[in-house]
């Protein structure tokens, strides 16, 4: 069995002894903290953060780190408070200690709402220092490596949670070692019977292999001795998650998937992978359009290496990464490696930009996390954001961006800043106007243009793809229907407070205050909020209001204005709509009808769905308001139209010039076919009002053969 004095052998190859020491005494201290308990396997507790300090040593992390997983389950599984750690070891390994500890002491009604709020309290502890996620991960492999004393319910349930976020994290991370062996342990927990078979498959196909395997790679070690190239050849191996998603998604047999022959090349400079790429393209003629250079553009992660793809004998394709030493500690330790180089008191440039891509990474999910609702739609925006296939874009000023493949301009425009993002109204890609939702490719030029006055658009939310667009884009909306709502809701209460001669505006503090207590509400704005989004009756919060300025001796007013119409534009935002059903135009007599949460919806005066209604009924006065259109409206509204017209050719070319002709827009545009002589047309135009409307139905009926013309209602 491995102990600590095993441990600290291997520690004394690059901890000094003072520092190895510090470590021992965390263990014995966990050791007793952890006395009598067991794991469900039967082993003492304390093997298991024994077993994940031997993790991190594998990476070469520092001491504090050790310590901290020697003592990670301290605080959550024992008596040991995060004061009494930090009395002993110091506030940083507290730190660390309490970072990685669930919130024990909560009780949560969700199994999912318990993780996303833990998770949540990690991402604020990896904001402080990014060890926390290290610590973590190696938790949560030793726990993976031990899943076989759990229930299969249990067992599946937290390895699908390790495939979803801590494999992808580790990915994210670059710590790819961590990575493949984490995506095995959780495929084998979800699928066993998938798993045993393919790992049985590539047993025999590696051994089928062998010669074919040992042939390539002679030959390619042969031709970089001959060209005085210093480099070490490896054959690479598959993991058993990626050969399954392989055979899933691309509906190829195992055969097809083991007949590429992976190999690795390790040299020792950057000049040097370029050279090597020549001579492994001489020997083998590469395959067109799958060379990748992630030296010059590595991956958000920090990976560098060159990728390539060849014609193998016989046809068989063969993958090749050709990277230096450094970047293959990258590749396996990622941001771990900024503590290998930091261990031996020397700092590397790879190591230091993926620690730096790392914390502003972190920096983006605090953004995301201020902006999400709560801790589920947090965890999913984590998730949506973990996915490793990037592409890379310019700025005007050429600095290269990093965005997942399927982002949009939008998605580009929030990366560069969330202002800019709210703020941008075009794009130009290449220095050509591009839509906002035109997906990305590498290499492309991009050029944000922004006005001041712009907001987000609820459409955006079809085609943005990063996690950080999308939480920004949620939260911009959230705040300004709030904004929109309260504006509504003020003047919905002046309007029924009119009838008793006041305003909001002439009650005093106190007589508000009193009244927010009755109606159990924190605020005015969070009052008047509530009653744009027409979650409460404006005539029943303005008699409390009343009540509390005078008490029940208020009289109704006989001067008052309460019948006075509520006054429209068009452009109150998201909590003034527009019905469907009926396409009110200004100059129409119109309603509004308050529907709860959405706010004021506007109907025609005569439309069916408010015919059985009056804003004068007194049995429900707070649903159905009087409406006026203001004099000043610059806003196109849609209206739907029916045209009953003689069939004949360039029809719908004549009609998109007249309309066009009379300065309004086709949204839309049908036809039915009645007869051989006669079509139906039907047309949603964008007009000014009634007034512009009739004008295009007036030009309409000059063409010739043209029917009856009808507006459409309902």
């Amino acid at each position: 069995m491995f102990t600590i004095d095993d441990l600290a052998d291997r520690l004394g190859g690059y901890l000094p002894s003072d520092e190895i020491q510090q470590v021992k005494r965390a263990f014995y201290y966990a050791e007793q903290a952890h006395d009598g308990q067991r794991r469900r396997s039967g082993e003492p507790y304390v093997t298991h953060p024994l077993a994940v300090a031997n993790i991190l040593a594998n990476m070469h992390m520092d001491h504090q780190s050790l310590m901290a997983a020697m003592l990670h389950d301290v605080i959550e599984d024992t008596g040991v408070s995060k004061h009494a750690l930090e009395t002993q070891f110091g506030k940083p390994v507290a730190e660390l200690v309490d970072g990685v500890s669930k919130l024990t002491q909560i009780t949560f009604e969700d199994k999912a709402v318990a993780q996303a709020e833990n998770f949540q309290k990690m991402v604020l502890a990896m904001s402080r220092d990014i060890r926390v996620i290290i610590v973590k991960l190696a938790d949560r492999l030793h726990n993976m490596r031990t899943l076989g004393a759990l229930r299969p319910d249990k067992k599946r349930r937290i390895a699908r949670e390790t495939l979803e976020i801590y494999a992808r994290i580790a990915g994210r991370l670059g710590i790819n070692t961590i990575r493949v062996e984490l995506e095995d342990l959780s495929f084998q927990a979800i699928h066993p019977m998938r798993s045993e078979r393919i790992k049985r498959a590539v047993a025999n196909a590696r051994g089928h292999r062998r010669s074919a395997m040992r042939q390539i790679q002679s030959s390619l070690q042969k031709s970089l001795d001959d060209d005085g190239l210093n480099g070490t050849v490896i054959g690479r191996q598959k993991h058993l998650l990626s050969i399954y998603r392989k055979m899933r998604d691309q509906r190829k047999p195992f055969a097809e998937i083991m007949d590429v022959f992976g190999f690795r090349i390790i040299t020792e400079d950057v000049a040097s992978c370029y050279r090597i790429l020549g001579v492994v393209h001489n020997l083998y003629k590469p395959v067109p359009g799958r060379f990748k250079d992630y030296i010059a553009i590595p991956k958000a992660n920090g990976y560098q290496s060159l990728h390539t793809t060849l014609f193998g004998s016989r046809g068989m394709p063969i993958e090749v990464q050709i990277r230096t030493r450094e970047m293959e500690a990258m590749a396996n330790n990622g941001i771990a490696a900024h503590w290998l180089y930091k261990a031996g008191q020397t700092s590397h440039p790879i190591a230091e930009g993926s620690h730096a891509r790392a914390r502003a990474w972190v920096k983006g999910l605090l953004e995301m996390q201020r902006h999400a609702g709560d801790s589920l739609e947090f965890i999913e925006h984590v998730k949506n954001d973990l996915f490793p296939d990037d592409i890379y874009v310019f700025t005007p000023k050429g600095d290269i961006m990093e965005l997942p493949q399927g982002a949009t301009v939008i998605d580009f425009a929030y990366t560069v800043h969330t202002d800019i993002g709210n703020n941008c109204i075009a794009c130009r890609i290449d220095r050509h106007l591009a839509p906002l939702s035109t997906r990305l490719e590498s290499g492309q030029t991009l050029e944000i243009i922004t006005a001041p006055g712009a907001k987000p658009n609820l459409a955006w939310l079809n085609f943005v793809s990063t996690a950080k667009a999308r939480s920004a884009i949620r939260h911009a909306l959230k705040h300004q229907q709030q904004t929109e709502a309260i504006m509504l809701g003020r003047r919905l209460l002046n309007k029924a407070l009119a009838p008793f001669d006041t305003s909001l505006e002439e009650l005093d503090e106190s007589t508000l205050k009193r009244a927010f207590e009755e109606l159990d509400v924190s605020s005015e704005d969070a009052l008047l909020e509530s009653l744009g989004l027409g979650n409460r009756m404006t005539h029943v919060v303005a008699r409390r209001l009343v009540e509390a300025a005078h008490g029940d001796s208020y009289e109704h007013s006989t001067s008052g204005d309460g019948s006075k119409a509520v006054v429209i534009s068009g452009s109150e935002g998201m909590v003034v709509n527009f019905a469907r059903c009926c396409h009110p135009l200004p100059g129409d007599p119109v309603v509004g009808h308050l529907s709860m949460g959405k706010g004021l919806v506007v109907h025609r005066a005569e439309c069916k769905n408010v015919a059985d209604k009056s804003f004068a009924d007194k049995s429900d006065p707070d649903k159905l308001f009087a409406l006026e259109w203001s004099d000043a409206i610059d806003e196109d509204f849609p209206v739907a139209l029916r045209i009953e017209i003689e069939s004949r050719r360039g029809l719908v070319a004549e009609l998109a010039g007249l309309v066009t002709d009379a300065d309004a827009n086709i949204e839309r545009i049908g036809i039915e076919e009645r007869d051989a002589h006669l079509s139906t047309v039907n047309l949603t135009l964008a007009v000014k009002g009634r007034v512009h409307l009739a004008g295009i139905i007036k030009r309409i009926r000059n063409l010739p053969n043209v029917g009856k013309i009808t507006r459409l209602a309902n």
